[in-house]
């Protein structure tokens, strides 16, 4: 795993950006020697051909993030590879062909642009076969053996099936004579056995329940002598998944960790990075929103903003506001959940939410203070009373200033539930555990992605 910007990345994933640089820039190139010969030099040196093609390979790699194909874990088939591949390929020839009919000097040479998006279509498949090809061979993948027998080992099992860009292949469970016996003999017992396989083990990952006076701490020791790498899988769940996960979680973890550290240096670079975020987007913003106001009036009685008590920092209450989505009855019952396809949402609500363009306002409350541009969403005080004692941890969420965008947003669902509530903390959690100025860049990034796919808006 390679961590960027507090957030890890496998190994694979990471070269595979990096192998699709020069396959992508080589292929633009190649078409210019092509066309050019020996005269290339003059068209990509001294007449920016070579900034032309890096743009054209940015453009690219934005479109290939932009379609999943740097998550694995998004895709069901090896086919729908090469099918978003083919629905870059297309994106990407619209905007070259939007940038040479807005600026015709953008292009390099006659046919350079043809040539090279043709040769491309052929190496960016053929390397995406070749890299999933070598993926999937068994000399590189690293063998784990999970190390537990309950509900918690089979749900670190699951993951790492499911998640292909791991690298990881899974060794099936040691089968014995005798059932086995969740005790330390039991759990040293299979240890041995597991030493004694043909097959070499590059990896055990502990994932045992009840772990006090059944770890066997003397043959894991032994086990690591051996060059074998231990791993615990509330880690690895981290690192994967990018959460903490509840069932995994206890004070120990939260008193002890390397994480968790909220400087007043760090809050003041988060401020002033957010006021500038939200200035910015209120520039931009400012043509559209008479639009959204009039719009909002016309289209259902009521008041055009909306204003809602949330509780923020250290757990004061303040108030958000949004542009109307709702009837104006909305609430009449009491609070409630916004759910899928809820009826109480307006025609224009609905494309409010997805667009998320009904959050405009709350740059209001980043301004004031109430919130950041970034970090967990802001609770109902009615929603968050409850939450607090059904769900432990609940209350760290109230660290630090609530977001317009945070990590939960953009890696999970909307929740609407308990259980949705729980998923969601344990990625609040994971982004108070790392809070840092390039993981606030990073889902700023991340967030133009869930509009521009509108995920996640109910």
């Amino acid at each position: 795993m390679i961590r960027l910007f507090n957030v890890y990345y496998s190994t694979r994933t990471v070269l595979r950006v990096l192998g699709e640089v020069p396959v992508v820039a080589g292929s633009f190139l190649i078409a210019a020697f092509f066309v050019s010969g020996q005269e290339a030099s003059i068209p990509l040196i001294y007449e920016d051909g070579l900034l032309k093609i890096g743009a054209l390979t940015v453009f690219t790699l934005l479109l290939t993030y932009y379609f999943d194909l740097y998550e694995p874990q998004q895709i069901s088939g090896g086919w729908e590879i090469y099918f978003r591949l083919l629905l870059v390929l297309s994106a990407l020839s619209f905007i070259l062909a939007a940038l040479l009919y807005w600026d015709p000097g953008f292009a390099i040479e006659p046919n350079v642009f043809v040539l090279g998006m043709a040769t491309l279509a052929v190496t960016l498949l053929l390397w995406r076969w070749a890299y999933e090809w070598a993926c999937n061979l068994p000399s590189l993948r690293e063998k784990v053996y999970v190390l537990g027998h309950g509900a918690r080992a089979e749900s670190v099992i699951e993951m790492l099936k499911r998640r292909r860009d791991a690298g990881m292949e899974v060794m099936p469970r040691i089968s014995g004579s005798t059932p086995f016996e969740e005790n330390e003999g039991g759990y040293a017992a299979e240890l041995e056995a597991l030493s004694k396989l043909d097959v070499h083990i590059d990896r055990v990952i502990v994932a045992i329940e009840e772990r006090r006076g059944v770890m066997p701490l003397r043959e894991l020791l032994e086990v690591r002598y051996r060059g074998m790498y231990i791993d615990d899988d509330s880690t690895l769940v981290e690192r994967l998944e990018g959460k903490l996960p509840l069932d995994r979680l206890t004070p120990s973890h939260l008193i002890f960790t390397d994480g968790f550290k909220i400087g007043s240096g760090k809050l003041l670079v988060r401020r002033l990075v957010s006021i500038a975020v939200a200035l910015t987007g209120l520039i931009l913003c400012f043509p559209i929103i008479p639009i959204i106001m009039l719009a909002v009036r016309l289209t259902s009685p009521g008041p055009i903003f909306f204003r809602q008590a949330r509780v923020g920092y250290h757990g004061r209450t303040f108030s958000v506001i949004k542009f109307r989505t709702m009837r104006q009855d909305a609430e009449a019952d009491g609070a409630v959940w916004a759910k899928a396809n809820d009826s109480r949402v307006t025609g224009l609500g609905k494309f409010l939410r997805k667009t998320r363009l009904d959050e405009i306002p709350q740059m209001w409350n980043v301004l004031t203070g109430d919130m950041s541009f970034v970090g967990p969403r802001p609770e109902r005080p009615e929603f968050v009373e409850w939450l607090s004692r059904e769900i432990p941890f609940y209350e760290l969420r109230h660290m630090i200033r609530p977001g317009i965008t945070g990590w939960a947003q953009v890696r999970y669902h909307y929740g609407a539930s308990l259980e949705e509530s729980k998923r969601k903390l344990e990625y609040d959690l994971y982004y108070v555990k790392r809070l840092s100025l390039g993981l606030d860049l990073l889902i700023m990034f991340e967030t133009i992605k869930t509009i521009v796919l509108r995920r996640g808006a109910r």
